[in-house]
């Protein structure tokens, strides 16, 4: 029966800093919680290394095991299927053997075609193979074209929408030959594990992460890039010794240099966490947090980035210090607990910090106008909008 809502992805991991991934995987799980058959469909060259025959029987639903529902904090609603990719497959100079070839050309029009009802990506071969097989098709571009779009994909009926995330990409895809009637930009979204109160666990942080007779805890989360302003940050808890700085996520060589950094310019009062697991623990750390950090510099990095990160710190509830860049400039008129300032100055963060811990108390509760604000741009909204650009008659099925 045709009413799979397939999502599909190039490649998915276990591993840190993988934010297209994690893009993916929530796109799909939220689909599930909205009562969607969503199904994460990606190859898997682990699957049936050393059995070619289970490219005869690939497509088998099943639940995400722990491991991957602690790295991604889905709920039990999404279902996955791998495609297995054993030898000869991309281990040969062929293009009969290559992956996309496989995947176009073989599993999906085998395979996949009987069950599904819509498919969803950000891999443009797998988006041209959906639309040339009749099925209903919405693409993912997250970054500037640079090719032309094949016009008989682009103009076919089953191309429904392009999703992007700014008017600037939106723009660079209507210059390559997207119908501008066919391409929108909309925001990503947060889970919704992130408006949980846990209050018990988040006490568990402070004792944690607090002492040296501080009491004060600002906590960032997000990738270590320099762009994201992590320096900015460092050099802004040398001028607050008294509060405690508390930094998640990167690799673990990025890590390693910022915790060299912090050691030469003989500042003790930052902690790095490295990648929080299970994902759901940043909830809590978010909420045992005084305030939350959203530091990033200026410059081209910085009109391309999306908010989730900002999306999550409002649906804690926890007050907010923000950079003012033009991604999120769109929401500085919102009634916030938060203080904004200027990126590239640690003098100006710090400022902005010290006034966030005057003027927001922090709240067990959390402060309850950031987390009604935040409802508006969950995952399942998203994902909710994305669906409301399919024409109806080509929609999957609601079946829970």
């Amino acid at each position: 029966m045709k009413n799979k809502y397939i999502f599909f992805s190039r490649t998915i991991s276990l591993k840190p800093d993988t934010a297209h991934e994690i893009h993916d995987v929530l796109c799909a799980n939220a689909a599930a919680n909205i009562g969607y058959s969503s199904v994460l469909v990606y190859p898997d060259s682990q699957r049936g290394a050393w059995n070619p025959l289970g490219l005869f029987s690939p497509f088998h639903l099943r639940q995400p095991d722990q491991k991957f529902i602690e790295f991604y904090d889905v709920q039990d609603k999404l279902k996955i299927a791998t495609l297995p990719m054993p030898w000869p497959i991309d281990c040969v100079g062929s293009k009969f053997t290559s992956a996309s070839t496989v995947l176009a050309r073989y599993y999906l029009p085998i395979h996949l075609l009987p069950n599904t009802k819509v498919v969803h990506t950000r891999d443009w071969n797998f988006a041209k193979a959906a639309v040339k097989n009749h099925i209903p098709t919405i693409y993912e571009r997250h970054y500037f074209q640079e090719e032309k779009f094949n016009p008989e994909i682009v103009n076919s009926p089953f191309f429904q929408i392009a999703i992007t995330q700014s008017e600037l990409i939106r723009q660079s895809l209507i210059e390559k030959g997207m119908p501008p009637e066919k391409v929108v930009w909309l925001h990503n979204g947060f889970e919704q594990s992130f408006l949980l109160r846990q209050p018990e666990q988040a006490e568990e942080w402070r004792k944690q992460l607090l002492g040296n007779e501080r009491q004060y805890l600002v906590v960032y989360s997000g990738a270590l890039y320099p762009f994201k302003g992590i320096n900015v940050l460092i050099d802004a808890a040398k001028e607050l010794p008294h509060v405690q700085f508390a930094i998640t996520g990167g690799k673990e060589e990025q890590v390693t240099a910022y915790e060299q950094l912090a050691r030469e310019k003989q500042i003790d009062n930052v902690k790095f966490l490295g990648w929080i697991l299970p994902r759901q623990r940043l909830v809590s750390l978010f909420q045992a947090a005084d305030i939350l950090a959203h530091p990033h510099c200026s410059g081209k990095s910085a009109n391309f980035t999306n908010p989730v990160k900002f999306f999550q710190y409002m649906a804690s509830g926890t007050p907010i210090v923000i950079t003012e860049i033009p991604p999120l400039m769109l929401f500085k008129d919102l009634p916030l607990s938060a203080v904004w300032c200027e990126p590239d100055h640690p003098t100006k963060l710090a400022q902005a910090i010290e006034q966030a811990l005057e003027n927001y108390p922090r709240k067990i509760g959390g402060y309850i106008n950031n987390i009604e604000l935040a409802k508006q741009f969950s995952w399942e909204n998203r994902a909710e909008k994305i669906l409301s650009y399919v024409d109806e008659s080509l929609r999957p099925p609601v079946t829970v």
